[in-house]
């Protein structure tokens, strides 16, 4: 801290530093926004100096599961996340943000008059531009979904996609994945996603996958079906050679209860095999996941 000292000093900190490695006892030192050093600081000159004894301080927390695409557009401080110590938002679970037309926004009026923010973009790129003009106090991330890219080309109806449609929806996962998306996303329990058969899923993954992208899924079922469920995430995710994690893993409804260990078993098969299959969990207890 010889030039000049520091904005800001955390003192006496445990630093937990997001490489796995224990905490350790230091001193965190900030300059123009970015962490300047760690280590011994005290001493050095500060404009402000916190004393974080007793406290952790570590890089913000990444939601990998998060709802807030709108949200940041109407009031960007994000309180919500930011006081959790959140700071990169993932969204875009089934159904995403962009590419959106007239038709799904005229579908969503009623909020866009509520809340005072009217889509200004249509496809993901436009989005991202609009947001960082608004400006936001996270970071976010987005996944294409794969039912809003179904709703946006063959609609709400029960059937399959027409090898046209499949090709349209194929090259809006093709623009998205250029523009910056994570990969693709499906929420098979929400209409029209449960119309998706296995076979969409893949071509959608495929095009991901070319671009380095992941394959997300909240699957087909949680509960009763679970098993054939996952058979479906593991058949996508060998035929589209996607690296694929299963949000909000459960096996919910008291029938189900107490399978979590051969559902876990199924996972490390998949994984030995040699599919990068992952899951998460909720870190609270919802919709009968008890």
């Amino acid at each position: 801290g010889k030039d000049g000292g520091y904005d800001l000093l955390f003192t006496n900190a445990r630093v937990v530093d997001g490489t796995g490695a224990p905490w350790f006892l230091a001193d965190v030192g900030v300059r123009g926004g970015k962490i300047a050093a760690v280590g011994r600081l005290s001493g050095s000159p500060a404009r402000r100096t916190i004393d974080a004894s007793g406290l952790v301080v570590a890089p913000g927390f990444i939601d990998l599961l998060g709802q807030s695409e709108y949200n940041v557009l109407v009031d960007g401080r994000a309180a919500s996340k930011i006081t959790q110590g959140i700071t990169t938002e993932v969204t875009g679970e089934g159904e995403s943000i962009a590419p959106t037309d007239e038709k799904r926004i005229a579908e969503n009026e009623d909020v866009y008059k509520k809340y005072g923010v009217r889509p200004d973009w249509r496809t993901l790129d436009q989005y991202f531009a609009s947001l960082e003009r608004r400006g936001t106090a996270i970071n976010l991330a987005t996944f294409i979904g794969s039912g809003g890219v179904r709703a946006m080309v063959v609609g709400m109806e029960k059937r399959p996609a027409t090898p046209a449609e499949l090709k349209r929806m194929e090259a809006l996962v093709d623009e998205a994945m250029r523009e910056g998306a994570l990969g693709v996303s499906s929420s098979l329990q929400y209409i029209p996603n449960i119309y998706s058969d296995t076979a969409e899923l893949i071509a959608l993954a495929k095009v991901a996958a070319r671009y380095g992208g992941a394959y997300f899924t909240h699957q087909r079922s949680e509960s009763g079906r679970l098993s054939a469920s996952l058979d479906e995430v593991f058949t996508i995710a060998r035929e589209a050679k996607i690296r694929t994690q299963i949000w909000h893993l459960k096996t919910a409804y008291k029938p189900n209860f107490g399978r979590m260990p051969e559902i876990l078993k199924k996972i490390e098969d998949a994984r030995a095999e040699g599919l990068d299959v992952a899951a998460n969990q909720y870190p609270w207890n919802r919709a009968s996941n008890g």
